[in-house]
């Protein structure tokens, strides 16, 4: 006889905003499972997590957890407030019987000091703070949603090998095929409200769910069949024994019935690019380029050809320099060093990674038209905007709502409606599969592939890398860009092993270059009155420089910006490239500062 499941829900339904979201939804956690929840953007994959976490209370249906079983949940937005540093958020999450020194451990392993003030941690830095809260106590059941989101690849690498050497229940809710592939061993779908399950992993997943759908539309076929029959008879052949026709009118009802009450499902998102005429076939050529800010080399003697049709994936840690790479090779940025010349009738569309752009208070049409209009000009045609909204699965009514009440995939989602509207030969992505279900990514994937101009993609996903980049260029620290023929998988073939933090390559480089102990004992000196001033002065600097980031990055967001005055969008680019790295070269001389002190006071 099989043991009780740790976790289970049975018969949960919830109704928000007169709708019913789930409806007679069931699933079971035993121990040592590893489950994934998938479905579309809106099909209640994070509601279900906060039932199963206790987090909502359903409208009906049961909720067990096992007495004595433990259970921490990751949630898309963490809660850091009444905790004033990163260790104490981490630390609030352990058990009475829990090694306290296990939250400052993963916090160094992710990245972290501990002493970080979580109001001003980045998209990143909260992830991983919220991740560590999490591992630190091992629960028995671990509910994870979008662990990956705001991760680079080797945080993510980091995080999937230490799930999987866990002894914890996994519920995963995650866009990053490769992360689910590698992970799980069932896959719960949301589909309309209720929930089915195969006892088989993600990665047979998308078979399964075909055949289900194609099952289902046979059926429906059968059911049309049958009604057009009964309604055949209905007309032709009612003046039978009366008893018996009652019941099979009342049959025909029932069967009508049925049909009315389906739900269908979910339209697909209709992806299309506005096209611009061809450009020339090179599209960019960058020769022996460089750029530093300071003493920090983001690109050194770089060279590389671009052609019309090439798929540039561009990966490497946080702080590599990703971004402002894009920048220069697309002529956004300058070079210190080198050129960059680019091709004859270049049309360029472009998707930042943030969100900010997307004022809260603009009205999605408004974001779509730019205001003052209610349609929007795709491939020469004008269109209602009504109508291109529904190509991304917009309801009509949503046209006045404000952008802040979608939820992230959907503001993923108009992002990309944005961008591909404006008419292209060279779509410039920066990580363009943030918060998007996998039906849209698939779809997403289709419409590159069949993209008549060039694209440069900066990603994590591994899967997204391999199925659209026909090469890859990856950051080798100190400024060193390398380039490798086909996807990510391709890429680790050749170079023996994946993406490594900037931390992973400074420790090696220690290891292979270690002072002699008269170095060391001189490196262990006293801080001078220059270092103390600087360590006390260098917080109020990066808070300073952040504040000026924030609002170059409002004025970088106005997409009319490039257009009507090319030279602020340069200089307005160039200085937000040059304050981040000044940030990224403060944050590292604050903290050799900080551990040479601690050294000092060990001494």
């Amino acid at each position: 006889m099989a043991p009780p499941p740790l976790l289970a829900l049975q018969g949960v339904m919830l109704t928000l905003g007169g709708k019913p979201l789930l409806e007679g939804a069931d699933f079971a956690v035993a121990a040592g499972a590893r489950l994934c929840v998938v479905g579309r953007n809106g099909s209640g994959k994070s509601t279900l997590l906060k039932i199963a976490a206790g987090e909502i209370e359903p409208d009906a249906g049961v909720r067990f957890l096992q007495p004595g079983a433990s259970l921490r949940y990751l949630p898309q937005e963490p809660d850091f407030s009444g905790f004033a540093t990163a260790l104490a958020y981490v630390e609030a999450g352990l058990g009475p019987l829990d090694d306290p020194h296990v939250a400052r451990t993963l916090l160094n392993d992710l990245g972290l000091e501990g002493d970080e003030n979580p109001a001003r941690l980045s998209g990143g830095e909260a992830r991983r703070a919220a991740l560590a809260r999490v591992l630190a106590p091992e629960p028995d059941i671990l509910l994870l949603d979008e662990p990956t989101n705001h991760l680079d690849l080797p945080t993510i690498l980091w995080l999937e090998e230490r799930l999987a050497a866990l002894r914890s229940a996994l519920v995963l809710i995650s866009h990053d095929r490769r992360f689910l592939q590698d992970l799980t061993r069932e896959t719960l779908w949301i589909d309309r409200g209720r929930t089915r399950h195969l006892a088989r992993g993600f990665k047979e997943f998308e078979a399964w769910r075909d055949r289900e759908l194609e099952e289902e539309e046979k059926q429906q076929h059968k059911l049309e069949r049958k009604i057009v029959a009964e309604e055949h008879w209905l007309r032709h052949g009612v003046s039978g024994r009366r008893k018996r026709n009652m019941k099979r009118l009342g049959g025909l009802h029932h069967l009508r019935a049925e049909r009315r009450d389906r739900v269908m499902p979910t339209g697909d998102v209709k992806l299309e690019a506005s096209e611009a005429q061809l450009s020339g076939k090179l599209v960019i050529e960058a020769i022996k380029i460089g750029k530093s800010y300071g003493a920090r080399v983001i690109v050194e003697n770089f060279t590389t050809r671009i052609l019309r049709g090439d798929r540039i994936g561009i990966i490497g840690a946080n702080g590599a320099g990703k971004t402002t790479l894009v920048n220069l090779l697309t002529g956004a940025l300058a070079p210190d060093s080198g050129k960059v010349r680019l091709g004859a009738n270049l049309e360029m569309a472009t998707l930042e990674q943030s969100r900010a752009s997307l004022d809260p208070g603009t009205t999605l049409q408004d974001a779509l038209t730019g205001g003052g209009s209610d349609t929007i000009e795709i491939n020469g045609e004008r269109r209602h905007v009504i109508g291109y909204m529904k190509d991304f699965l917009f309801k009509p009514e949503q046209a006045r709502a404000p952008i802040g009440r979608l939820s992230g995939g959907e503001r993923g989602r108009l992002m990309l409606a944005r961008a591909l509207a404006k008419p292209s030969n060279l779509l410039a992505l920066d990580e363009p599969t943030n918060d998007l279900d996998l039906e849209t990514l698939d779809l997403l994937e289709e419409m590159l592939a069949d993209y008549p101009g060039t694209l440069i993609v900066v990603s994590h996903d591994r899967d997204f890398l391999d199925r659209v980049a026909t090469s890859v260029l990856m950051s080798d620290a100190d400024g060193r860009w390398i380039e490798y023929a086909g996807g990510y998988s391709d890429m680790v073939a050749q170079r023996g092993k994946g993406v490594e933090t900037r931390g992973a390559i400074a420790s090696a480089r220690e290891t292979k270059e270690k002072p002699a102990p008269r170095e060391k004992a001189a490196i262990r000196q006293k801080l001078s009155f220059k270092e103390q001033h600087a360590l006390a002065t260098l917080p109020g600097k990066i808070d300073a420089w952040r504040e000026k980031c924030a609002k170059l990055q409002r004025l970088l967001d106005d997409p009319e910006l490039y257009a009507r005055d090319p030279a602020k969008f340069a200089k307005a680019s160039e200085a937000f490239a040059a304050l981040q790295a000044d940030i990224a070269e403060a944050e590292d001389e604050w903290l050799a500062l900080e551990i040479k002190r601690e050294e000092e006071r060990s001494n």
